[in-house]
């Protein structure tokens, strides 16, 4: 793994699952890992209850925008980690690829969207525990 590792998460519309992780990352592990996001279908705006939702644990995400899934953000990340976004995500050798099952927030209230932001924050955690294993 590179000095400073990127990762790139993936979900269909780029406006729930992979806009929590990528912000539960960029706040997590500060400066020493590059984030991206992106979708194979980008909505036109992060889903509210997940702004909310991420909110609650002190991370704002309601300035991202969704992002289109390109193939120049696959090769510029060393972990790409697809959330429910099927065959869309472009396969390249030497990467790293990992899916996170995880309902998808579209469409739930607050009280469903909880679970699914603490277990990315799980996940997350534990990704950031093997990228920089000295800073833990």
């Amino acid at each position: 793994m590179p000095e400073k590792p990127s990762v790139l998460f993936v979900c269909v519309h780029n406006a729930g699952r992979s806009q929590m992780a990528a912000g539960f990352l960029r706040h997590l592990g500060a400066d020493r890992v590059e984030v991206r996001s992106a979708g194979s279908i980008p909505g036109n705006q992060v889903n509210r209850v997940a702004v909310e939702a991420m909110k609650e644990v002190g991370i704002d995400i309601a300035d991202q925008q969704p992002k289109v899934l390109t193939t120049e953000a696959v090769q510029a990340s060393d972990v790409v980690i697809t959330m429910g976004c099927g065959d869309a995500c472009p396969i390249f050798p030497g990467k790293r690829y990992l899916d996170w099952a995880l309902d998808d927030p579209a469409g739930q209230g607050i009280d469903a969207v909880r679970p699914i932001r603490d277990e990315i924050e799980r996940r997350t955690r534990a990704l950031l525990a093997e990228l920089l294993p000295d800073a833990q």
